[in-house]
């Protein structure tokens, strides 16, 4: 089953069970995914679909920090909870050092050193790492490789 039909066989069970929290959130998402279709003239593939919700987390961090900066808990409450239900999509992430471990190899293969090549590394860690790892931590292990 593709992710797209995981996501509206979701949706479904949430109108069913009622949970109006998260068939927002998952409308939220297809929503997201038909603007872009229906943009780019494109049907999405799984890897394109990850990606979405990555950036809807993200989106919803960045609302987090910001509503807590403001004092505004019940809104923050809500992102929160829009980030559980997104990250039920996303693939098993590595971890920070299974991605540093990754990291040191590919700056190897591409025999990268210095500051200077960090567009070059990071543009192939976006490829080997996409939706696998998140690009924060790929960027943090990639600064830090090419500092020895």
């Amino acid at each position: 089953m593709s992710l797209k039909d995981r996501i509206t066989d979701d949706m479904k069970s949430a109108m069913r069970a009622k949970e109006a929290d998260k068939l927002g959130t998952i409308r939220m998402l297809l929503a997201a995914v038909k603007q872009r279709e229906v943009d780019e003239r494109i049907v999405l593939d799984d890897n394109q679909l990850v990606a979405i919700v990555d950036k809807l987390i993200k989106q919803r961090k960045d609302s987090v920090t910001a509503f807590t900066q403001g004092a505004r808990m019940d809104l923050a409450d809500k992102e929160s909870a829009e980030i559980k239900v997104l990250e039920a999509y996303l693939p098993q992430r590595l971890s920070a050092d299974e991605v540093t471990a990754g990291i040191v190899a590919l700056v190897a293969e591409l025999g990268a050193s210095g500051p200077g090549d960090m567009g070059k590394v990071m543009a192939a860690a976006k490829a080997k790492f996409a939706g696998i790892a998140e690009m924060g931590q790929v960027s943090a292990a990639v600064k830090q490789a090419l500092a020895k």
